[in-house]
């Protein structure tokens, strides 16, 4: 009976946790409800095949134009939505991941730091990455996810200090759970002086621009290998 108890509590105390996830950023994310609903629109007149790898994330992802031609041979699900977060990814996990069938899941959200007054802690950002893996576990318990580091921009240099310490959190946290591996990228994005190289970065130092992708595909394609060849 004991025993019993314990169990139940134990479940109650994970189910008001995750929805307490949710419900904490449920109303700042509702700004990317149409974006939800364009990739509703295009799960039902487009097909994929279901050893597709699904890229969903923020601005880096929407602007990859030539993330299906770079990532030949493998099929892509393009999943991006603007200038989202892990939080808005956390609330719509069941939206943009749940419908598909794919090989890998690739995440990439560089916005919860920016060197705001809204910005996140870098244990947030840990949480909320743990709270992403769990959701996607309850589809898909054996499938590959991998999170690209978040990258140093010139624009939010002064961030960097803690954006540095939210990618270590995220690489520790990948190291404890199952399939879920970190894409290291910021060494290749500093210069010899360790300021970010700014040729490599559209104007407005923050988005790369397309030899910053070459170097984006080269690594994630890499690490796809690794793990799934």
């Amino acid at each position: 009976m004991r025993f019993n108890l314990v169990l139940v509590t134990l479940f109650l105390a994970f189910f008001v946790s995750s929805c307490s996830v949710t419900k904490k950023y449920a109303q700042e994310s509702k700004k990317w409800e149409k974006n939800i609903q364009k990739f509703e629109e295009l799960d039902k007149t487009e097909q994929y095949p279901d050893d597709a790898v699904l890229f969903t994330g923020s601005s880096s992802i929407v602007l990859w134009s030539t993330i299906k031609e770079d990532m030949a041979p493998y099929h892509v699900i393009h999943r991006g939505f603007g200038g989202s977060k892990f939080s808005d990814l956390a609330c719509y996990i069941d939206r943009i991941v749940y419908p598909h069938q794919f090989q890998a899941l690739v995440m990439y959200l560089g916005n919860d730091i920016t060197g705001g007054k809204a910005d996140k802690t870098p244990e947030e950002i840990a949480h909320l990455f743990k709270y992403i893996v769990k959701e996607v576990r309850k589809k898909n318990p054996e499938k590959p996810i991998f999170v690209i580091e978040i990258s140093p921009a010139k624009s939010r240099w002064a961030a960097w200090p803690k954006i540095k310490e939210a990618n270590s959190l995220l690489a520790k946290s990948c190291e404890k759970l199952h399939k879920v591996y970190f894409i290291p990228t910021s060494s290749y994005y500093l210069n010899e002086k360790g300021e970010p190289r700014t040729e490599l970065f559209r104007p407005d130092m923050l988005h790369q621009n397309k030899e910053g992708y070459v170097i984006w595909t080269k690594l994630i394609k890499s690490k796809l290998d690794e793990v799934m060849k």
